[in-house]
């Protein structure tokens, strides 16, 4: 810029000096600050002592740990399923445990024979069903001692077995039917059980009443 008079060219020395005096500011507060932070950094690596680098940070790569499954009680699944098979046999003698009346009712030793007859009559209410008609023998072995099982521990009372008459088998003999009164005799919480009536599945079904939980 071209200055027409003194007094031009002293407006520009005195902008000048100012643009200088800005500048030298500026880089006088950058000079302090970077002396701050090294500072900072001088003390920070005395009070830590020396430092490594992890191995996530070394490689860049950062190793994320699943959370561990939840354990499955696999074992005591295990136990329940034996428990289940041994506790009902197929050769026990159910007249060992059994007083049979002459209406073919079943009742353990120490249960009265009213008891029998208001299961006849339908004094409980059937609260639960279990099918086993058309399973083996072992899938109707383990499908009743779960039912009882569960039953057992909802407080149910009274229950249908459904066990089929045996109309299928081999010589039309109720080879079923039999077992379940085997098994259930074999079963501490079973009280008594009866045949049901004609129209809740008669010949194939036995209504059973279970002890108070």
């Amino acid at each position: 810029m071209k200055a027409k008079s003194f007094q031009d060219l002293q407006g520009i020395r005195q902008r000048l000096a100012e643009q200088q005096a800005r500048a030298a500011q500026r880089a006088a507060e950058h000079a302090a600050r970077q002396q701050a932070e090294l500072q900072q950094r001088r003390m920070f690596a005395s009070a830590v002592g020396p430092v490594r680098a992890l191995g996530a940070a070394a490689t860049g790569r950062v190793r994320l740990m699943s959370e561990p499954a939840e354990p499955l009680p696999r074992q005591r699944e295990r136990d329940e399923q034996a428990v289940l098979r041994e506790a009902i046999s197929d050769q026990f003698d159910a007249g060992t445990l059994l007083e049979v009346d002459a209406e073919h009712g079943f009742r353990r030793p120490g249960i009265g024979a009213d008891v029998t007859a208001r299961l006849r009559r339908g004094h409980w209410a059937v609260q639960r069903e279990v099918d086993l008609h058309g399973l083996r023998r072992e899938q109707a072995r383990e499908a009743l001692a779960a039912f009882l099982r569960d039953a057992t521990r909802a407080g149910i009372r009274c229950v249908r077995v459904v066990h089929g008459k045996g109309l299928g088998s081999p010589g039309r003999a109720p080879v079923l039917k039999s077992l379940v009164q085997r098994w259930l005799a074999q079963k501490r919480e079973v009280l008594a059980f009866v045949q049901a009536k004609p129209l809740e599945g008669g010949a194939g079904a036995l209504v059973v009443l279970l002890a108070a939980g």
